[in-house]
């Protein structure tokens, strides 16, 4: 071991140790109490009305729930076999068969997939065992194969939000791609089809099931998919045709009814999975791609088609959930259903629609109403579950709100103190959404509820950058980080501190990745803040470059690596302008974060500690970008609300 990688275990397991001590003490404040005592709400992860729109299927992750959509019907439910978890339900064409994944024990990844017939779900027959990390089943238009995506061997569960593995040894660069894979359903055989090069992301069926259409890209998956084009694949033989070459990212990829063209998301995105943008179409054999939507004001999440000439999509519409169809001759586009909300199906999908395009399936839910499961015709759903009939908020009331900052509208939530009381003056903590290219929702949320909980205002801005207001506004922040985007989040401030009784002697500002960086910017450009807390911070442009996992994220976003055009990057940099921070600081970083690594808020505790700036910081072991383990998780959380409560007393 290097005297680099032992002074560095020797510090994480002090700091560690510090932070376990340290723990007993917040156990007894109240921030814990309020923590403990937040209403625990459960949902479903993910729900899946069947094409003929007759019936539904929906699952805990435990088990598997089935029921006709017909009032008063009766609800089947199983656990997989030897109660394994359980994720990814397929309907197949025919509605009588429902596919589904169960994942096995052990440190790496390994699935079965099951067939059930859904007149006798629990006796769901194992089609194929895969040794590696699987997602993803979609039935052929004629049933009688299942595709799945599949990274053989992978040691770890795909995607740059979970741990990566610890790097030993010689370092070099070893990918392991995920590739489509097709099981028979008659004899069980397990071919992989796309070729072994080209790691695939998302993919379609074509009408005939002789091709999909797929986003992929060669390399490393978790790094490459800022540079994925978009293919087509010859289901026999795997072979590829490149379709469209884009100037940003793709996603949602979606074949017409007659096979001719492909839809999918256009737009600047920082995180796979995190889907905005405008909505183009291009021809199945090439060509250019059209931009159906060029001037909407909101963000693209999720797509169909309902028929040749049109599609169905959900969007970010000003921080409401929004679902709209459009024509493809352009021009002709409805909003069908808006409302202050959030909503999904699961599985990267945000709505579960049935062949005719008007039955569908929805997890709804709102800071004022917890999840549950809601079916029905588009915006006429009625509740299909009661998970939470007795599950209330402990927090306050929550508005959509905006100001103007540089002549832009801007859109944020603010949730009030839970005994709001208009005559009494409140603290107020900003909590910046992570991506960038995300956004504030009006969501069931005990994190930020507990907040409220504690008699403070919680704004959760939209800035420049952030989805909800077009595609011109998501990229108003390129090669202007911690500028337009920082200036848009103090002008919040100071419009909503005229309107309601805040208090700006008692500002916080908390964050997790860009949030993160955004709470490390911050105290660099202002001293109003009376507390930061900092979750997976980046704190230098430069060395982060070197260290992360996802560096073609950077691109599109700086316009060049930080080698060509370093200046582009420095003045973005807060540990360039950390002799200006006074701020006292809270550092919460995952040991194993591959988005933003540890050293990023190494670095950033260094530089205040140095400069005698207070400052508190927790690496959790064993932790990834997203903070996991509910042990880790509670102390995250506690620990950030003790931290405000502290140093607003003082």
């Amino acid at each position: 071991m290097s005297s680099l990688i032992r002074s560095r275990a020797i510090l994480l397991i002090i700091l560690l140790s510090a932070a376990a001590l340290y723990a007993q003490d917040l156990n007894s404040t109240r921030a814990a109490s309020i923590w403990d005592n937040m209403p625990h709400a459960s949902a479903a992860a993910q729900v899946a009305i069947s094409p003929d729109g007759t019936k539904i299927a929906y699952t805990d992750g435990a088990h598997i729930f089935l029921s006709e959509l017909a009032p008063r019907a009766a609800i089947k439910h199983f656990a997989a076999p030897n109660d394994l978890p359980v994720r990814d339900l397929a309907w197949a064409p025919d509605s009588a068969h429902l596919a589904f994944i169960a994942d096995l024990p052990g440190d790496k990844p390994a699935a079965e997939l099951y067939l059930a017939d859904a007149a006798a779900i629990a006796a769901a027959r194992k089609l194929a065992d895969f040794h590696g990390y699987v997602s993803t089943p979609r039935f052929s238009p004629d049933g009688k194969t299942l595709a799945v995506l599949f990274i053989e061997n992978m040691p770890r569960v795909a995607g740059a939000l979970v741990p990566m593995t610890p790097p030993e040894g010689i370092i070099e660069e070893h990918f392991y791609e995920q590739r489509l894979t097709t099981v028979d359903l008659a004899t069980g055989a397990v071919r992989q089809v796309s070729p072994a090069n080209m790691y695939v992301y998302e993919y379609d069926w074509s009408p005939d099931g002789k091709s999909w259409a797929a986003t992929a890209a060669h390399g490393s998956g978790d790094n490459n998919w800022w540079i994925a084009r978009l293919y087509t694949i010859d289901a026999a033989t795997g072979s590829l045709h490149e379709v469209f070459k884009p100037k940003l990212q793709i996603a949602i990829p979606r074949f017409s009814p007659d096979g001719r063209q492909i839809a999918f998301i256009q737009g600047i995105m920082s995180d796979f999975g995190s889907t905005g943008g405008d909505i183009f179409i291009v021809p199945t054999t090439g060509g250019e791609a059209r931009n159906l939507t060029p001037d909407m004001k909101a963000s693209a999440s999720w797509l169909t088609w309902t028929s040749p000439t049109q599609l169905l999509f959900t969007a970010n519409i000003d921080g409401d959930s929004g679902i709209a169809t459009l024509s493809t001759r352009g021009g002709d586009m409805k909003t069908i259903y808006k409302k202050f909300e959030t909503f999904y199906a699961g599985e990267g999908q945000h709505l579960s629609l049935a062949r005719d395009g008007k039955m569908s399936a929805v997890i709804r839910t709102s800071f004022a109403e917890p999840p549950e499961i809601w079916a029905g015709p588009i915006g006429d759903w009625h509740k299909f579950t009661n998970y939470n009939a007795n599950v209330k908020p402990a927090w306050g009331e929550a508005r959509n709100v905006h100001w103007t900052s540089d002549g832009l509208r801007v859109q944020g939530w603010l949730l009030f103190p839970r005994n709001y009381d208009a005559k009494k003056k409140y603290p107020l903590i900003v909590h910046v959404h992570g991506g960038p290219a995300a956004a504030c929702m009006n969501y069931w949320s005990p994190s930020d509820g507990a907040f409220s909980a504690m008699e403070y205002f919680e704004l959760c801005p939209n800035p420049r950058g952030s989805y909800g207001q077009g595609e011109a506004f998501t990229q108003a922040n390129v090669k202007d980080f911690g500028g337009g985007d920082f200036r848009d989040i103090m002008a919040g401030i100071d419009s909503l501190a005229r309107e309601y009784p805040i208090d700006l002697d008692r500002l916080g500002m908390r964050g997790h990745s860009y949030g993160g960086y955004m709470s490390m910017w911050a105290p660099t450009q202002t001293n109003r803040f009376k507390a930061i807390v900092s979750g997976a911070g980046l704190s230098d442009w430069l060395s982060y470059y070197g260290e992360n996992d996802i560096d073609e994220w950077m691109i599109p976003y700086f316009g060049a690596s930080v080698y060509d055009d370093r200046a582009v990057y420095d003045k973005s940099s807060p540990i360039l302008f950390v002799k200006n921070v006074k701020t006292p600081t809270l550092i919460l970083v995952g040991d194993r974060d591959g988005e933003v690594p540890a050293p990023q808020s190494f670095e950033w505790w260094h530089a205040l500690k140095t400069l005698g700036v207070p400052n508190q910081f927790v690496v959790y072991p064993n932790e990834g970008h997203a903070i996991s383990q509910p042990a880790h998780r509670r102390d995250y959380q506690v620990r950030s609300m003790y931290w405000f409560e502290k140093w607003f007393a003082k």
